[in-house]
């Protein structure tokens, strides 16, 4: 059965900090982060909640399917650091919107945005959804480690939105998990019970950059050949791709890899930065307001994150 995309929507901070700005808060500059990077600026939530920018990017979503909000079953949130712990993002924008459906979040890092994608073919395949609204975002900057130049200065914070409906769009997706907080681990809460002996830890994000950097490029090029393999297509037939927003290092590297010429990789890393799950639908709204993709575009996506998972797909374009 599958999946088709009707609408997409985004949303980003209105503070948009740039390196030369950060320099001034830290021992760094413009040329040291977009060198190792490609990072020129990022958007960081002041006095947003990060429920603003979901349900913002969701009612762009909902207005571009041309469906009304009721007809909505489910919402499918993917983040890593909702405004609560409970309730879940994926309830608030229901509340937000002012609907009643089954509401639910679920965390896999910077890949969450394909899985969320899985489950929720897995949804209108079984018959238990119809339309489902498909939301990342996330508020990364709040757990970055403001006194850590190598990690603080990648992360920005956004929302991206798409609304999926029974289709045959969707060609082949998949996605994986290596049981691993070696190499990319943010802490969880410690509270005041008088009967916990664990240690507390920082609350910050700690990432071993130089093996996330090793993971990321092996799994982006594994992962794509599979995918493409899987929907029966070849590397000539791709119109775009779309890589996780991490770092243009990355980005470069899998270009170098794979058969695919350099302009069909889409990017916006150099004014977000990585925001995380957010990073792949941010860039396919960018992209489709800009009137980029036309219908039956080939498209491949393709993240990798914390956990260490992997999410990739390739899906045509319908709208």
């Amino acid at each position: 059965m599958g999946l088709k995309i009707l609408g997409t929507g985004s949303s980003l901070p209105k503070l948009s900090v740039t390196n030369d700005m950060l320099s001034g808060l830290m021992d760094t500059n413009d040329e040291w982060i977009s060198t190792r990077t490609g990072i020129k600026s990022r958007y960081i939530c002041s006095d947003e909640k990060l429920l603003d920018l979901a349900a913002d990017a969701a009612k762009k979503a909902i207005d571009m399917a041309r469906i009304d909000k009721d007809e909505i079953d489910t919402i499918i949130c993917t983040t890593v650091c909702s405004d609560y712990l409970t309730p879940s993002m994926a309830c608030m924008i229901n509340k937000e919107l002012g609907i009643s459906c089954r509401s639910l979040d679920i965390n896999a890092a910077c890949s969450g945005f394909i899985y969320g994608l899985e489950l929720a073919k897995a949804y209108i395949d079984s018959g238990i959804a119809k339309k489902i609204l498909l939301v990342s975002a996330e508020n990364m900057t709040r757990l970055s480690d403001w006194s850590d130049r190598s990690t603080c200065v990648l992360f920005g914070d956004g929302a991206g939105a798409t609304v999926l409906s029974e289709g045959d769009d969707l060609m082949a997706v998949s996605v994986t998990a290596r049981g691993n907080e070696e190499l990319l681990n943010i802490s969880g809460i410690h509270g005041n019970s008088p009967f916990d002996k664990t240690e507390a830890g920082e609350n910050f994000l700690h990432m071993n950059g130089k093996e996330v950097y090793k993971f990321a490029v092996s799994s982006i090029c594994e992962e794509l050949e599979k995918t493409v393999k899987e929907a029966g297509i070849e590397f000539k037939d791709v119109d775009y791709i779309l890589l996780h927003q991490a770092n243009m290092r990355i980005i470069g590297a899998a270009q170098k890899r794979l058969p695919v010429a350099k302009e069909k990789y889409l990017s916006n890393i150099d004014r977000c930065g990585n925001t995380s799950s957010a990073s792949i639908p941010i860039l396919l709204d960018e992209e489709a307001r800009k009137g980029r993709f036309k219908k039956g575009d080939v498209l491949l996506m393709s993240a990798f994150g914390g956990g260490l998972t992997t999410g990739t797909c390739a899906i045509k374009w319908g709208i």
